[in-house]
């Protein structure tokens, strides 16, 4: 009917002034929200999307670039430009770097943990797989020995909980519970050199219900985990 509008193509849709860049990567977001592409689509050539976009070549290579920075695209030489099927190990994670300049309290890193990870946890009991319970078993192992050998590490702790958010097996909820332990390894790492044990008396806390798939108890035993977390938490913010 004429009087109804085709919605906008986010590729061929002219970008207004100001960063250019950044209109260009917006642009390219919108593309694969709207699933004009998706992973594994080529990207129109530079000159095609500069055109289209009514902006520089010099724009679009840059906005690719960025891209490709945070994993979204890949250049092939000869081939042009595709949509990654999924980030990459060696991506840029943006969200790491604007929750670490974020201006925050120990109390805001709390209540993010609080909401989050007994949901998580939850979650992954209700999921997890004999061969997942065994992985999360033997992180309880290896930092009891890590203890016992004097030399506990953050990464001993943080095993654990990494354990347990894949076995969520949930994209999203991996990838951003991965962003929030990266904000925890400094507290972790004070706990590691102040209360290993309360840390592991903890893990086993949380491991026996999760294997007995005790929601109520689970979710106790995560809770209770925080305290000594909190104090480390506190002392190194200082």
């Amino acid at each position: 009917m004429d009087g109804i509008q085709k919605p906008a193509n986010s590729l061929t849709t002219p970008v207004p002034r100001g960063s250019l860049v950044n209109f260009v990567v917006e642009r390219i977001k919108e593309a694969l929200i709207n699933k004009e592409i998706k992973p594994g689509d080529y990207l129109p050539a530079e000159a095609e999307l500069a055109k289209n976009l009514n902006v520089g070549k010099s724009s679009v290579r840059e906005a690719l670039k960025m891209l490709q920075a945070l994993g979204v695209v890949v250049v092939r030489r000869g081939q042009g430009t595709v949509i990654c099927k999924k980030p990459g190990e060696d991506s840029v994670n943006p969200l790491i770097f604007q929750l670490i300049m974020e201006d925050r309290s120990p109390q805001d890193l709390i209540d993010l943990r609080m909401i989050f990870e007994p949901g998580i946890t939850v979650m992954a009991m209700k999921r997890a797989t004999d061969a997942e319970i065994e992985t999360i078993r033997k992180t309880v192992e290896r930092l009891e020995k890590s203890i016992e050998e004097g030399a506990p590490a953050a990464d001993d702790d943080l095993a654990f909980h990494f354990a347990i958010l894949k076995a969520t097996r949930n994209p999203f909820v991996i990838r951003i519970g991965d962003t929030i332990l990266q904000l925890f390894k400094s507290s972790i790492s004070t706990s590691m050199r102040t209360i290993p044990e309360i840390a592991l008396r903890d893990h086993k806390r949380i491991f026996e219900a999760f294997v007995q798939k005790d929601e109520e108890k689970l979710v106790e035993a995560v809770v209770a985990s925080f305290e000594g977390w909190e104090k480390s938490l506190r002392r190194s913010s200082v």
